[in-house]
């Protein structure tokens, strides 16, 4: 099984992340997880700390000479922030005078949870390992996940939709958000211009008033073959993986597949995507000679693939740290408060987007490993290969 995980702290000394269950024979590219963390940092409304670090993923082990080599594979993403923390958070015991306390619990974040379940005095110790700050180690091993679907024909992509009340009226094409991956400028990573400035000016007039805003990302898998994933269990199922996957990010609250929240209130004729059969799978269709008149399924049938690209789509709520703080309470005197301020973004949406490309990626491709097999590169592109001749000719 292709397993992940990460560790560190927002301003601890770095971050770390280990992925396991990769076939040898994977090319990995130092400069794509690099443009991928790249891609995560940026966006129209991020803070201070992102002018601090600019990541990069240093390899320690699992990959040679460009490639896997079937071990685990161990990064380390270093905080440039830390020097400004080395006292404030060694990790021996240290000076407790310099201890930087969160004293007073943030609204929507989990400082008050986290202080209550863990019997800290203050929430620094839970702000540091909640933080968003983690993703970016969740993004380097989505590189590496990536860079096995890569070689399996699967693309995975993000686009915001909604920031704020600004929303995307039309549906976007592959291409188009393919195609944002590859820009060097990120404002709020949506495919059309006239959506992005008014995305824009919901963020500017956030920033005016101290106040922070959310929004709606898309993920897109292509070229994911029918028959990934199972209805057999409920815990294997992949629709069901993927939400798990995409709400496990910070600060979202809702996850949608393809026409999830709409479809609630339509007629099953409006929803389902009728079914064609269209003779040779080379007309463009690939895997099969079924085809869809639509995807409002969003890719995904009974928790396995049909072939359409998979669709995910997640729900940010606005980021907890307001630079005009909501009321709380000091945890020292418990007297009404003003919760405490961390240097903060405004909007996040274009980057949740990235780190969402990372989990659905890791997902989709634990989920090739478990059903194709193979200990090399080689004998799962054979295996995939074979599937894929076999469906075509049902």
């Amino acid at each position: 099984m292709l397993r992940f995980s990460t560790a560190g702290e927002s301003h601890g000394e770095s971050l770390v992340a280990t992925v396991s269950g990769m076939p040898a024979g994977v090319t990995v590219e130092q400069e794509f997880i690099d443009r991928e963390l790249w891609r995560r940092q940026k966006g129209y409304g991020r803070g201070g700390r992102m002018r601090i670090e600019r990541d990069t993923a240093h390899i320690l082990s699992g990959v040679r000479h460009g490639k896997t080599i079937g071990s685990p594979i161990a990064m380390v993403l270093a905080n440039n922030d830390w020097k400004n923390w080395v006292d404030i958070l060694p990790v021996e015991a240290g000076d407790a005078t310099k201890h930087k306390a969160v004293a007073s619990p943030r609204p929507g974040h989990a400082d008050l949870a986290g202080s209550l379940k863990y019997d800290f005095p203050d929430a620094r110790y839970v702000l540091e390992r909640a933080s968003a700050r983690e993703s970016a180690a969740r993004v380097a091993a989505g590189a590496v996940a990536k860079s096995l679907l890569r070689a399996l024909g699967v693309e995975v992509a993000s686009h915001v939709i909604r920031v704020g009340k600004a929303e995307l009226s039309r549906a976007a094409t592959w291409e188009e958000i393919a195609a944002l991956q590859a820009k060097d400028e990120v404002l709020l990573n949506c495919v059309d211009a006239e959506t992005e400035a008014a995305m824009k000016a919901e963020v500017d007039a956030v920033l005016r008033t101290g106040d922070t805003i959310g929004g709606v990302f898309e993920v897109v898998v292509h070229g994911l073959p029918p028959g990934v994933g199972t209805h057999a269990n409920w815990d294997e199922r992949m629709d069901g993986l993927l939400a798990q996957a995409v709400m496990s990010l910070q600060a979202v609250k809702a996850v949608e597949l393809g026409r999830g929240v709409t479809a609630a209130e339509s007629l099953g004729s409006a929803v389902h995507d009728a079914i064609g059969y269209e003779g040779a799978p080379e007309d463009g269709r690939g895997f099969t000679k079924f085809s869809r008149e639509q995807n409002n399924a969003g890719g995904i049938e009974g928790g396995i693939s049909n072939g359409e690209d998979v669709v995910v789509r997640g729900y940010l709520k606005p980021i907890s740290t307001l630079r005009r703080p909501l009321g709380s309470v000091s945890f020292e005197t418990r007297e009404p408060v003003k919760a405490a301020y961390e240097r903060s973004d405004v909007c996040v949406v274009p980057a949740a987007g990235v780190a969402a490309e990372a989990m659905v990626a890791l997902t989709v491709a634990r989920l090739m490993v478990e059903k194709f097999g193979g200990d090399s590169l080689r004998e799962m592109q054979r295996n995939f290969k074979g599937y894929c001749e076999q469906i075509r000719a049902y």
